[in-house]
């Protein structure tokens, strides 16, 4: 079938109301849950085979995160479908002022390759959930995964309901010619601008998830021992393939060396063993191996073992002496590798951040109340950690969207259901009586208005 086709079928079948019902919506949700469930053992082996993920990683950050965005929904949809009532000024004494959350209509989205299965199926619950119909377009890197989804949503709904479209860029341009009403993308920031392009010729909204450089701050007071433990999780999940992971590095100078001791005795218990046994998460292609590979002509390496081109392996790596020129400093890293940068003022690590683009994610580490303060006041970034890394994803209470370069809107949570939820405003007046102040003609009106205006 073709892409226009595809999407005037959907369009149809949204405008006969279905999608708009509470219990069609939870069916659906609840249709998802068991179908991803009864597909675990696929989507752990796809995913192992797309990017040599072991199983407590596939698990973690795949499938568990997405059955608990679930259950969440389906616990409090119910909640966020109410019409919500809000205050009525005096002048419009006898109305009631309401505000209504209803569904775009046909929704697309974009996924990446670097969470291929949640992040195609983390935004379709907001979709579902918020009564639109969805177009899926996987990454055409991680193509095991991608057939994968593609089973799951093809035995689980009716095309004209959702879908998966594969391919790759010839397929995602004739997506984005049709006119959505919604899309969704989450990938690069240079991709995001071509995507907000094509829908901006259509005036369609955008959800754009997408990344930057996101520092990571030790001060001198910082819990070291535990700093060094979330640092180098957050940072080599995924062999650094994460969006949101920590970018590089800024140590007070005080705790430098004690410090990089402490993170490599992490890496090497944390990833030693997986190395060995070539269980670390590999690098997604040659591409993306040669640009990693490039960061690291002319620094000091302070630590990192043999890189295998042949299987892509990538081991963490540190360096060193990094400075804001440096090639490594002008990109988003997005692979295995924490460049170092000590400072003695905090004052010039607030200057610097500030004098790039917005990042997507800050973390901190600091028992000092008065530097968290001055850091969350004076750096602008999408959302982040005091003392952690990464966990903000956690909760579906918080959130989660980049600002400036590294996005625009937000999810997870209710905010899935409200990204995807246009807010309908209502005033529903009454006919008891009538105020006579406010037409043009009545005597004293002009002076009665003023008044109410006041």
């Amino acid at each position: 079938m073709s892409i226009a086709k595809l999407v005037k079928i959907q369009k149809t079948f949204f405008h006969t109301g279905t999608t708009k019902d509470y219990e069609f919506r939870i069916m659906q949700l609840k249709k998802l849950q068991q179908a991803i469930l009864y597909h675990e053992k696929e989507i752990i082996h796809a995913v192992n085979k797309d990017l040599n993920k072991s199983e407590f990683e596939s698990y973690l950050t795949e499938i568990g995160s997405t059955l608990k965005e679930l259950s969440f929904t389906i616990k409090h949809l119910k909640h966020w479908m109410k019409p919500t009532r809000v205050k009525t000024p005096l002048l419009l004494t006898g109305s009631k002022s309401y505000i209504y959350a209803e569904p775009y209509g046909l929704a697309l989205i974009i996924a990446p390759w670097n969470y291929p299965f949640h992040l195609i199926f983390s935004p379709l619950i907001g979709a579902i959930a918020a009564g639109n119909c969805a177009v899926l377009k996987p990454s055409e890197l991680t193509p095991e995964t991608s057939t994968v989804v593609a089973k799951i949503i093809h035995n689980t709904f009716p095309e004209e309901y959702i879908t998966v479209v594969e391919g790759g860029v010839e397929e995602s341009t004739a997506l984005l010619k049709e006119k959505f009403d919604y899309i969704f993308y989450t990938g690069s920031t240079h991709v995001g601008k071509i995507v907000m392009e094509a829908a901006s010729k259509h005036l369609t909204p955008v959800t754009l998830e997408l990344g930057g450089k996101s520092p990571c701050i030790v001060h001198k007071d910082a819990n070291l021992e535990i700093a060094a433990k979330r640092i180098v999780f957050g940072k080599f999940l995924n062999a650094g393939q994460t969006c949101i992971a920590p970018d590089y590095l800024y140590i007070h100078k005080t705790k430098k060396e004690e410090f990089i001791t402490k993170i490599i005795e992490n890496i090497e218990e944390m990833y030693n063993q997986r190395l060995e046994n070539g269980e670390f998460t590999k690098i997604i292609n040659a591409r993306h191996f040669e640009r990693l590979q490039s960061y690291l002509e002319g620094h000091q390496i302070r630590y990192g073992k043999d890189r295998d081109e042949t299987t892509l392996t990538f081991p963490p790596t540190l360096l060193d002496n990094i400075k804001w020129e440096d090639k490594i400093m002008q990109d988003e890293i997005f692979g295995p590798i924490l460049p170092i940068i000590e400072f003695e003022q905090i004052d010039d690590v607030v200057k610097a951040i500030n004098e790039q683009a917005k990042p997507l994610a800050l973390y901190l580490f600091t028992e000092s109340k008065e530097i968290q303060q001055q850091v969350l006041r004076d750096v602008s970034f999408g959302g982040g950690c005091i003392n952690d890394t990464i966990f903000q994803l956690a909760t579906p209470y918080l959130p989660f969207g980049g600002v400036g370069d590294s996005g625009i809107g937000g999810y997870h949570g209710q905010a899935s259901f409200d990204t995807f939820s246009h807010k309908k405003s209502v005033l529903k007046q009454t006919t008891a009586f009538d105020f006579s102040v406010r037409y043009p003609h009545k005597k004293h009106s002009l002076s009665l208005i003023k008044r109410f205006f006041k």
